[in-house]
């Protein structure tokens, strides 16, 4: 047998969801994110929700199993919005996470500060948000970046480009057939046309779906997925050097219920897994220091790791997200140049890319998950309350055009 790692990478993000803004409020008030604790949009009221049933349930675990397991190690990105809502509304929270980081165990991987799709819109702005994310995980985990995950895994060959000129030793995107072909994601690669040191992990989202969705569905067919028979798996596969498990971090306790047992497969992944000599966890740092590189991958397009065209279409595949998200960066100066502080931070809020999501007009399985993702009845009420609120900030900013 050969050495095989677990990557376990979890993605923890909190929008600044805008509240019901109407077109009464916009020129009146600017206070888009302050909803109603009983709202459905209310950031506060979820992110108490969510502390609840993911953050403090799902670290505590992690952070006993980091005790007792020496070689257990974990990777985490999480974003500046989640960190600010943190601060704000749960502090134990964001201890918690930072007794994970503490024990010299648990990378953070850097991403943009706002969640936001700036790459792909506005370079100079997408570089501004990624320091701001990374001198804030500087000041609260005492980390430095050395991986670097773009918002949904959005990856294309120029994003790969852009990391290794910015000296990022890793990057992340998915790990999606029609790229790999006969290839498997279970090892190393290289991105195309770069000559350089920059490694690439790609997710393998079969085995990070069963857990991330399928883990409670009693009608799947390998229901109950225990962490023997997920070893097992993972044990038997042929070549392999490394397993990509990516998913978001609210996996655990609050899309997989505490009462699907899935608090009892975290517990007992890494006993089984760790009674192989030959087996451990890495970080993703780790694994790319680790294992060489076995092929180039080459995505021109981009890959993300949502719905089933894995695209940008979650987020700009209707002209309501295509204008929000035009309106959005055409400020971009006016906004700049108020030298207004708070203006600034609400801008770039409004960049999150939760909010052209909520817009999205998809049916079937993939409308269904972004029916279940948003505060609002409908992706309409979302573009509605967004765009108000964007008529506001053109007022605060004098732009008049």
């Amino acid at each position: 047998m050969s050495q095989k790692s677990i990557v376990l990478y979890l993605h923890v993000h909190q929008p600044f969801r805008v509240r019901h803004y109407s077109v009464f409020d916009s020129g009146l008030r600017s206070d888009y994110f302050d909803a109603e604790y009983h709202d459905r949009t209310s950031n506060e009221r979820i992110m108490h929700k969510v502390a609840e049933k993911s953050y403090l349930a799902t670290n505590a675990r992690l952070l006993d199993l980091l005790h007792k397991h020496p070689g257990f190690k974990i990777s985490l990105s999480i974003t500046g919005t989640a960190i600010e809502q943190m601060k704000r509304w749960s502090p134990e929270s964001l201890r918690s996470f930072q007794m994970l980081a503490q024990t010299g165990r648990v990378e953070i991987v850097g991403e943009t500060y706002h969640h936001s799709l700036a790459f792909f819109y506005d370079r100079d702005e997408f570089i501004a948000q990624v320091d701001q994310h990374k001198n804030l995980i500087q000041d609260t985990f005492g980390q430095t970046p050395t991986a670097f995950r773009n918002t949904e895994l959005a990856y294309n060959n120029d994003l790969a480009w852009w990391a290794n000129e910015a000296g990022y030793k890793v990057i992340l995107a998915e790990g999606w057939d029609p790229i790999l072909d006969w290839r498997s994601p279970n090892f190393v690669y290289q991105p195309s046309y770069i000559d350089g040191n920059l490694k690439l992990l790609l997710k393998n989202y079969k085995l990070s779906d069963d857990i991330a969705f399928r883990f409670g569905d009693q009608s799947w067919a390998e229901w109950p997925l225990t962490a023997d028979k997920f070893s097992h798996w993972l044990s038997e596969s042929g070549d392999a050097t490394n397993f990509n498990l990516f998913m978001d971090y609210e996996t655990f306790g609050e899309h997989q219920w505490h009462e699907s047992g899935i608090f009892d497969f975290l517990t007992h992944l890494p006993e089984i897994w760790l009674t192989n000599p030959e087996h451990d966890f890495k970080t993703v740092s780790e694994t790319a220091d680790s294992y060489p590189t076995v092929d180039r991958v080459d995505m021109p397009n981009v890959v993300t790791w949502a719905d089933t065209e894995r695209d940008l279409s979650a987020w700009v595949g209707n002209s309501m997200q295509q204008q929000a998200l035009d309106a959005i960066y055409s400020i971009k100066d006016a906004v700049l140049n108020s030298g207004n502080q708070t203006l600034i931070d609400d801008w770039r809020k409004l960049q999150t890319s939760d909010h052209f999501y909520y817009m999205c007009t998809k049916w079937f399985n993939d409308g269904d998950i972004h029916a279940y993702f948003s505060p609002y009845d409908n992706p309409y009420d979302a573009f509605i309350a967004f765009m108000n609120a964007w008529q506001d900030m053109r007022l605060r900013s004098g732009d008049f055009r």
